[in-house]
Order: C-alpha cells, then structure tokens, then sequence
C-alpha cells in the first residue's frame, strides 16, 4: 500500500518544517571514471594479499579506484505536499517540472527522478531541487548525480529507510544510467552519501569474504583529515573556462579506447596515477599530487584532445605561475580544477586570471548530505 504523504507535508509545511535533503558536490581528478563498470571490469583483479593494517595500502595500487573531494556546492532538495494521487519534482535552476501518477511513470529521461520517487511507493508529495548557489548548473562537479542520489536519500527517509546506503548508490548510478541521464560509475554517489576526502577502491562483484556486498561497494579510507582541510585549499581553487558543452562525445572515445590495444595500455596506466594521487594527498607530499594531476590529464588527452576544448588557455597562464589544471568531469561542464603544491603561486594565478574567468569558490566539507525535518 503506498506511503500518502499530502496531510504530514501540510502540517510541515504550516510548521515551516519540511522534510529536505542537501547533497553536496565533489571535485574530482586522477582516478575519475575508473568507477565505471567498464573500468572496473577489465582491469579489477583479486588482489593477492590484503593488508588491513597497511595505511599506504599498497595491495590496492592496480585496482580502480576514485577519490571524492566533498565540496559546499551541490542541491538542495525539499518534499512539498502535492495531489494526493501524483507525484511531482520541479528543478527551479533548469525550469522543469514533471508530474505523474505512481505506477505510471513512463520510463523516459525527463523522468528518471519522477522514476525513483514511484520506486518508494510514496504519493502526494512534489520534490522541488535548487541549487545551493546560482548559475553554475553542474560545471563537471557531478550535479546529475548529486540531485540523483539526494532524491534517493529523501525518498527513503520518507518511506521509513528501506534501504542501506550502498543500495542507494546502486539505485541512484543504474537510474542514471538506464535512463541515459549521463554515463556514471558510483564516485559521485558515495561522495554524497559519505563526504571527506575520500580514496573508494572498488569491488564490481563484491568484497570477498563479506557476505551481502554488491555493485558499487568500495573500500574507503580517509586521506585528509577535517582539521588539515585548510593545507588542501589553499592550493586548490576552481574556474569556469566560460563554456560548456556536452561530454557525451568525450566519454564515448574513452569507452571506445578500451576496446583497442593501445586504448587499454593508455587506460592501464590510471591505476597507478591515481594511487599516487592518492599517496601524495594523504602523506601531504604536494608535488605528488601535481605530477599526478598532470600525468592523469595527459593520459586523457591522448585519449581524446577533445577532453581539453575550451581549457586550453587555462592551461598555458597555470603553467607560467607554477600551477596545472584538471578539466572537472568529462570537461563538458567548464569547471577547471587548478592546483600548485605553493599556495603563494595560486594567488598570483588567481590575480591573473581576474577578470578574464569566473571563480566557483569553495570549502571542503567531511559530509556529504545534510538531512532535516524528518519524521518517520
């Protein structure tokens, strides 16, 4: 019997009280799209010892892996009472709203959030989705998947929590991808759901020796400590290069690479860059993170230049004040991660760049979603 919703959300509404998710973004870099099941497939191996007590965790160095950087930017998600026979969500950033009764939402892409309020079995009730700060859309940051899994994570707080956290990232990633909404793995959604900064390696079929582990379980170890957040900012900052466009094209020739032999020797390398990344951001060894910035970048390059449209200017003024770039996401978005182990050569780079490009400015955050107002 489905969950009515419309008479609690019109006393929370009258209370000033309704229940609302915030789900925050993430930045990422070496190590993105290695949570793709493609990825994880062909290059995921039994490791031959796992060392529990190693912190450098070395068994991991050739397994896909991500690391999640939790940002203030993301959704802001909040369930409004609505016709106690439908269903609703309504982004204000995109101008959108969809509408439905339960039981007949048609499978489409405009629809893949409408999609997961049904699969909760709860009515009356519309999700309204705002971004926490205004005109910056998704800029690589991973804002589908963020609204994606907020809405998952509302859902079940309202239907009284009938899933754990990692079948919600198996919800959120597989809705995403069914319904052609963007070619996803499961980083964005375990950043949402656990926050920090955070190395997920991942196991496709499971943690061996853990009963009930499925698609999209990692291993999480936590590289940077909330008190030290402050060492990583201040030699990271974020500009938009101006322009977007879709990263549809970009993906597709990743994909498409793997299934060549110089493709997947490109794509082999990944692993151990990202290890490195991973290395230098938890011993603090800020050159590290550096030369794995721009050997990550330079792999997807040769993996297709159109990885670097549109943030090749960027590049050229890092490189004279000491710093590099990470196009964010697929580099569709225009957000451009910049970084230089000498805080002091970012703000030079920051001065420079005044004027010419729009800063998203940030503080990391150790979780990944706030949630309020909810009565089970």
């Amino acid at each position: 019997m489905s969950i009515q919703l419309h008479d609690s959300l019109k006393i929370a509404e009258k209370e000033k009280a309704l229940p609302r998710v915030i789900a925050y973004n993430r930045i990422d870099g070496p190590g993105s799209s290695l949570d793709l099941s493609e990825f994880q497939q062909a290059f995921w191996k039994m490791p031959d010892i796992i060392e529990k007590d190693d912190p450098a965790v070395k068994w991991t160095c050739n397994l896909p892996r991500t690391v999640g950087i939790t940002i203030d930017t993301g959704t802001r998600i909040e369930a409004h009472p609505f016709n106690p026979d439908l269903i609703g969500v309504k982004s204000v950033e995109y101008k959108t709203e969809v509408t439905a009764s339960p039981g007949e939402v048609i499978p489409v892409k405009e629809n893949w959030l409408l999609k997961i309020i049904e699969i909760f079995d709860i009515k009356g009730v519309k999700f309204i989705l705002k971004n926490l700060r205004e005109g910056i859309q998704s800029s690589g940051l991973g804002g589908s998947s963020t609204a994606t899994i907020g809405v998952c994570l509302l859902a079940n707080e309202l239907a009284g929590r009938p899933f754990s956290k990692i079948q919600l990232i198996s919800l959120a990633s597989r809705i995403e991808q069914s319904f052609g909404v963007s070619i996803t793995g499961t980083q964005e959604q375990s950043n949402v759901i656990f926050g920090g900064v955070t190395d997920y390696v991942w196991f496709p079929w499971g943690k061996p020796g853990y009963p009930g582990t499925g698609y999209g379980e990692s291993s999480r170890f936590e590289l940077i400590p909330p008190e030290d957040y402050g060492l990583l900012e201040e030699r990271t900052a974020i500009f938009h290069s101006g322009k977007a466009r879709l990263s549809s094209e970009v993906n597709l020739t990743w994909r498409n690479a793997l299934l060549t032999e110089s493709g997947y020797n490109l794509h082999f390398k990944k692993m151990k860059v990202a290890y490195e990344f991973r290395e230098g951001l938890r011993l603090q060894k800020w050159d590290h993170v550096m030369r794995s910035i721009e050997k990550y970048r330079k792999i997807r390059t040769k993996l297709c230049e159109g990885y670097m449209k549109n943030s090749i200017d960027l590049l050229e003024r890092a490189k004279s004040s000491n710093c590099t770039t990470f196009p964010l996401g697929a580099g569709g978005g225009g957000g451009v991660l910049l970084f230089s182990p000498n805080p002091e050569s970012l703000l030079k780079l920051r001065e420079d760049l005044k004027g010419i490009y729009n800063e998203i400015p940030f503080k990391i955050r150790s979780s990944g979603h706030e949630i309020n107002n909810i009565k089970i």
